[in-house]
């Protein structure tokens, strides 16, 4: 079977109040477009095609890299307009899908159920939903057959009841939309072409018309305003969550965590309440991540412990690490096993053997630290000399004391001691105890004199 899927993404979305197309909002930090080119996918289409409006380049800068055929929707005059667009590109024995691009949660087996029903005629995705208000209504004859659709601004008294809505994902033959859509009439309360008479003109010739109910109606809403694309944001994270958890991990408050990327765990991982992951995160076995801590693009071995107020990014943890809290992990850091970072520590572009240890406020640039180093309070590597970036080089089991500033490009060699307070400009030998500091000055009664002035 040719499948040709047909995505409307023409909508200005004038409630979003924003210069940004509708279906660019995010949701879990993809497009909702994304969204829904990446479900349709899994179908394997023969070809795919957005219909946008006038907003048409600004989306498709954005999708440069994706294969679909662009088809321009000057004018908004509805669905069934917008589908009318597509039909002289899609081949004429191809069975077509026609999605929606602000519709970011649908899932492909739902779509591919669509596909099976709409094959000898019309398959519609429909939905019970708590409140159909606002949305078109599904009606059904005596014996339970779809008969029509009706849009919420021409429903009758009597059809207010019904709770069964349209999602307006539909499946048939390109044929049948060639054959319906030049029918279909504005004469209705919007002006518009609604892709949705379609049903009852199938109904009419006794074409087969075959509902797809969601067993959750939340996996066909779509987004019209900011409040709906907040409460689609909290239900894929909801259902991040849950996956995570039917996985092993143990989320603390799955309202209060966030994925905006892929996730892979290993046994009895942890995270606390407000939780960011985003990219590609990879947790070995029993990883615990403290509260309000942010990860993007990561991979951490087992049995290491990130405490609350962290930031890591375009980073690789080793096991057994302790980091944190309010550590910051930049792009371009490796850290060994057993690795302690701890408070108001950055880290960037560096790669820390086993065994070193920087307990609090220190600055580690473009460095290369070797095992078992101790780096003191306040020590930092001074790796940009305003033009060039430079890199510090520290050997085993090396000892740098409280608040020095260590002055790249700088190597100290294994074994060595730098004292408190010492700036470092030249290399540092094996073993060597270098202590560089301004001489001190004990003025006798110099503390009086100082307090009256």
């Amino acid at each position: 079977m040719q499948l040709e899927v047909i995505v409307l993404a023409a909508g200005q979305g004038t409630r979003m109040k924003s210069r940004t197309p509708k279906v660019l909002h995010t949701v879990g930090g993809k497009p909702m477009l994304t969204r829904v080119l990446e479900a349709v996918s899994a179908l394997s289409p023969t070809r795919t095609h957005v219909v946008v409006g006038e907003n048409g380049n600004d989306v498709q800068s954005i999708f440069e890299s994706f294969d679909v055929n662009w088809v321009s929707q000057e004018e908004q005059l509805g669905t069934g307009h917008a589908v009318l667009q597509a039909l002289p590109s899609l081949e004429k024995e191809a069975q077509a899908l026609v999605v929606y691009g602000d519709c970011p949660l649908v899932q492909p087996s739902t779509l591919k159920r669509c596909v099976a029903e709409g094959q000898d005629g019309v398959g519609l995705i429909t939905a019970v939903v708590p409140d159909p208000v606002g949305l078109g209504r599904i009606i059904r004859d005596a014996s339970g057959r779809v008969e029509a659709i009706v849009e919420q601004a021409d429903i009758s008294l009597e059809q207010c009841g019904i709770d069964e809505i349209n999602s307006g994902i539909l499946s048939t033959s390109a044929k049948l939309l060639g054959t319906y859509l030049p029918q279909l009439s504005d004469n209705n309360a919007q002006g518009e072409i609604y892709l949705t008479d379609l049903i009852a003109e199938a109904v009419s010739d006794d074409v087969s018309v075959k509902a797809v109910r969601v067993n959750d109606f939340r996996e066909i809403l779509g987004v019209n305003d900011r409040v709906q694309l907040a409460q689609v944001e909290r239900i894929h994270q909801q259902w991040q969550a849950e996956a995570l958890m039917k996985k092993g991990v143990t989320i603390a408050d799955p309202m209060r965590f966030d994925c905006r990327g892929s996730v892979t765990t290993g046994l009895d991982c942890a995270m606390d309440i407000n939780v960011l992951l985003e990219g590609e995160i990879v947790l070995g076995d029993n990883v615990r991540i403290g509260s309000n801590c942010i990860l993007r693009n990561v991979r951490i071995a087992s049995n290491t412990i990130v405490k609350e107020n962290t930031v890591i990014e375009d980073a690789t943890i080793g096991r057994d690490c302790s980091i944190g809290p309010f550590a910051r992990i930049r792009p371009g850091t490796t850290l060994d096993d057993k690795v302690g970072i701890g408070n108001f520590v950055e880290i960037k572009n560096s790669q820390l053997a086993s065994g070193v240890k920087a307990a609090h406020l220190a600055y580690l640039g473009d460095a290369e630290i070797g095992a078992d180093t101790n780096i003191g309070a306040g020590a930092i590597t001074c790796n940009y000399d305003g033009k060039n970036k430079h890199r510090t080089i520290i050997g085993d089991n090396v000892f740098i004391g409280s608040n020095s500033s260590l002055i790249a490009p700088l190597t100290i060699e294994s074994g060595a001691a730098v004292a408190a307070g010492s700036s470092i400009t030249r290399n540092v030998s094996t073993d060597a105890l270098v202590i560089e500091r301004a001489d001190q000055r004990n003025v006798k009664g110099g503390g009086t004199r100082f307090r009256r002035r």
